[in-house]
């Protein structure tokens, strides 16, 4: 399988088929997220889990959020936020119309993307959502939907451009039991104790390590701040690694808790490439052992409001972080 480490976080007839030329059966339960003219303008051709052949004018208008349209209409399983689903998937520069990431085609193996927007790219993510087993979908993924106005370099994406993703709907796959804790990952952060810095939110441990934050009644910086609160001895995250961390997100402007793994009882293990790009800057170069407080601006979360139809678009982020593990 040819999957870029920056991502991980996927009609039979031989005629040119607009993106538009097929609909599903809608799920009563489930709304997709729209169609557009920017989507419907991606011609793709190719029989269901075959290569798809992709076609669209460059440079690529880029749309205010994520697009999706439906090539091929599968009649299975609703994917449903949460999921896992099991796909084939070939992504394209917006400006370039060069293939940048993907699957081998050519073989079974097939990629397991989590239905997750704290996991995966969101535009992905809301790509998926709501469509159904057997189905080949294409989105128009703008800046905020992905990489920020960072872009990601590893894949030649500049800040300002559009992917394009197609993705081959295969299946969904069945919740895993947890599995314990390998013992080579630590309960929690264990390095030495480093001086606070100041501006930033202050941070009190529970004897588990569980963090309380709070945050400043000021305005939120404008740039990416970084404190390492603890200093670990372990091996260095490199870009690309995995990594397993325990995590707490708060909003800046809300001051409200949107996600943490503590209160799911165990740590999350992922790609430094799956997760909002200040969360990356975040990790990659420090060590495990290290507890790390980082405030990340819109820009390198999920965009600025208005740009992108995530729920904290718009919002500075506030993550304690303790590195525990990387492979």
């Amino acid at each position: 399988m040819r999957i870029a480490a920056a991502l991980i976080v996927s009609a039979g007839l031989v005629v040119s088929l607009a993106a538009c030329s097929s609909s599903e059966t809608a799920d009563p339960n489930c709304d997709p997220i729209p169609s557009g003219a920017v989507s419907q303008s991606v011609k793709v051709t190719g029989d269901f889990g075959s290569e798809p052949k992709t076609d669209f004018d460059i440079p690529l208008t880029v749309p205010e959020s994520t697009q999706r349209s439906v090539v091929i209409a599968g009649d299975g399983d609703t994917v449903k936020a949460g999921d896992t689903v099991d796909v084939k998937f070939s992504i394209y520069s917006g400006n370039k119309s060069a293939d940048i990431a993907g699957s081998d085609w050519t073989s079974e193996e097939t990629a397991a993307f989590p239905v997750d927007d704290t996991q995966f790219l969101p535009g992905i993510v809301h790509m998926l959502e709501c469509t159904k087993v057997g189905s080949r979908v294409v989105g128009v993924v703008p800046p905020a939907d992905a990489w920020g106005e960072a872009g990601q370099p590893d894949l030649g994406v500049a800040g300002d451009e559009a992917i394009v993703v197609v993705v081959d709907v295969i299946g969904i796959e069945a919740p895993a039991e947890p599995e314990p804790t390998p013992s080579n990952v630590l309960p929690k952060a264990d390095g030495v104790d480093q001086p606070p810095v100041e501006g930033m939110p202050t941070v009190v441990l529970a004897d588990d390590g569980r963090p309380t934050v709070t945050i400043p009644d000021t305005a939120p910086p404008t740039d990416l701040q970084l404190a390492v609160l603890k200093k670990g001895d372990g091996a260095v995250v490199a870009d690309g690694a995995n990594v397993t961390v325990h995590y707490e997100g708060i909003n800046w402007e809300t001051k409200e808790v949107f996600d943490e793994s503590w209160a799911r009882g165990a740590p999350s293990t992922f790609n430094t490439g799956q997760v909002i790009a200040g969360f990356t800057q975040a990790l990659v170069g420090q060590t495990v052992g290290s507890q790390v407080l980082v405030v990340i601006p819109p820009a390198l979360a999920y965009g600025e409001a208005g740009t992108s139809t995530h729920a904290l678009a718009g919002q500075t982020l506030v993550f304690v972080i303790d590195i525990l593990a990387v492979s």
